[in-house]
């Protein structure tokens, strides 16, 4: 079992900041970024500031920045708990 000791606050913050980072590096403002993936301005903002989006929103804009298989590999090589998960 894996343990964690950030809130899942933090952890979407963090989400948010990696991202921020990617658009800032392709260099685009937020509001580009919002047209160009057709999210709203404030949703993306309030990405950023807090990391609370929908995960159709985050599909659009990694889509966007061409790290969509970011997304789609999540939860791709979760290993097994224990045994009795096998069967």
């Amino acid at each position: 079992m894996d343990f964690t000791w950030e809130t899942t606050s933090e952890i979407n913050k963090a989400l948010a900041d990696r991202v921020k980072e990617i658009r800032k590096r392709r260099g685009y403002t937020q509001k580009e970024l919002a047209q160009r993936c057709n999210v709203s301005y404030g949703s993306l903002k309030l990405f950023e500031q807090t990391g609370d989006i929908s995960l159709k929103s985050l599909t659009k804009i990694a889509t966007e920045l061409g790290v969509v298989n970011e997304i789609k590999n999540l939860f791709t090589k979760v290993p097994y708990k224990d045994i009795s998960e096998i069967k």
